[in-house]
């Protein structure tokens, strides 16, 4: 895809990006596949499906009660437990507001591994990394931003995200859907949202504005950008309504150059499926 070669004009040192279709067909590729990269928050969707997979195994269920009093798996899932965003200090009541927490994905994390009696990186990489063949994929740490890998490997994510194997597709349907709607607060470099849809550890696009996809990104669109300068972003609207995704992966700290070059490649790169 020509549109992919946006990447080599970002002001970053390394940068890889790639387009799977619904169908798992890579639409195109650009930059060092393999190459592994940091991923910041990119890490919360990861952890997010094991957890899904532990919840479909019955280790653990989406209501009982993780984290702060009166918070659920599911509060911490859709960042709604009331923690603060680096800290284990309860801000809100559960499910009164939007507060984009790493600590809850840490609670989440350990709640899991305190029900399987699985370290959560281990559990993460049998559920999740193991079956699909993400090799390169490893957890050294927090589930909320610790997590390395490739756009080779992240592909294979996203074709899952797309066409589910490791978990019922109503699940990921629910996950990718809008959990506690209404709610506003802040969307991390974006600003103050209402509402700040968010699913169950994956973002929704909905009407957000700004945002760090393009103009042309459907309402339906979910995924995650990370501090560490990567996204992945799965629209189900995209390629004449069959569904496509993009990752994109840098060693630049996200700033104001991403704020400027994302929307544009995402724009270009629904347009060329679009035309294809």
């Amino acid at each position: 895809m020509q549109s992919l070669r946006m990447i080599e004009n970002w002001p970053v040192p390394t940068a890889a990006a790639a387009v799977v279709r619904a169908d798992g067909s890579v639409a195109g590729a650009y930059g060092p596949q393999e190459h592994r990269f940091p991923l910041a928050s990119v890490t919360k969707p990861l952890a997010a499906y094991a957890a899904l997979v532990a919840i479909e195994e019955g280790a653990v269920e989406l209501d009982e009660p993780a984290g702060p009093e009166g918070s659920t798996v599911r509060h911490l899932l859709a960042h709604t437990s009331g923690l603060a965003f680096d800290e284990r200090r309860v801000m809100a009541a559960p499910g009164t507001r939007r507060i984009y927490s790493n600590a809850g994905f840490e609670a989440l994390g350990d709640h899991i591994a305190e029900a399987t009696e699985i370290p959560f990186p281990q559990y993460l990489r049998e559920a999740v990394l193991e079956p699909l063949g993400m090799a390169a994929t490893e957890l050294a740490g927090s589930p909320a931003k610790d997590g390395v890998s490739t756009v080779a490997d992240l592909i294979r994510f996203a074709t899952e995200l797309q066409a589910p194997r490791l978990l019922a597709p109503e699940t990921v349907a629910a996950a990718t859907s809008v959990a506690f709607p209404g709610l506003t607060g802040v969307l991390p470099g974006y600003g103050h949202q209402k509402p700040n849809d968010w699913g169950l550890g994956f973002e929704i696009r909905d009407g957000k504005s700004p945002h760090w996809t393009g103009a042309s990104s459907s309402a339906r669109t979910f995924g995650h950008f990370g501090q560490s300068g990567t996204f992945l972003w799965v629209d189900p609207e995209a390629a004449g309504g069959t569904g496509a995704a993009c990752v994109a992966l840098t060693d630049r700290a996200f700033g104001p150059w991403a704020i400027d070059a994302w929307p544009p490649l995402t724009d270009a790169v629904l347009a060329e499926l679009h035309s294809a």
